[in-house]
């Protein structure tokens, strides 16, 4: 049987009680996946005219498993990643790519250190240790937030 959203929002908020460890997450939730796109925009292949790289494969992918859970919160997240594939790619004009890859890395890297910071601060592990799919939900979530601030329905 297939967790609605509200089951998984509610089992996310499990381990994210702590006010120090939600507003760790309001930073480094949307910096990990920005630079993992960033990543992954750099990873690309041409099939004859076409260039797909790997950040949109992920998109894609995520996209249909939002929207299998919840229409307007996959709206949101294609929204949010439409934006960050725009600021991604101004980025590869203005930075050459290896310089990319260690922001990228380096961003990365403090982010997920910051993510394990405030789980110890929580007292409690990430949801993603008890389920991979929860490294999807950690962006919903924040969303879902901003979706209840606007009145707009999950």
């Amino acid at each position: 049987m297939r967790k609605s959203i509200n089951t998984w929002l509610d089992e996310y908020a499990e381990s994210h009680q702590n006010k120090i460890n939600k507003s760790i997450h309001w930073i480094c939730v949307p910096l990990i996946t920005f630079t993992l796109l960033g990543l992954l925009s750099l990873i690309s292949y041409d099939f004859k005219t076409y260039n797909i790289d790997l950040a949109s494969i992920l998109i894609a992918i995520a996209i249909i498993f939002y929207f299998r859970l919840s229409k307007s919160l996959a709206v949101g997240m294609l929204i949010f990643s439409t934006i960050c594939i725009f600021i991604l790619s101004k980025l590869k004009t203005i930075i050459p790519g290896s310089n990319l890859i260690i922001l990228y890395i380096l961003v990365f890297i403090i982010s997920w250190i910051g993510q394990f910071i405030g789980h110890k601060i929580e007292g409690k592990k990430p949801s993603f240790i008890k389920d991979i799919q929860f490294l999807l939900i950690g962006p919903v979530w924040l969303l879902s937030f901003i979706y209840k601030k606007l009145n707009i329905p999950i």
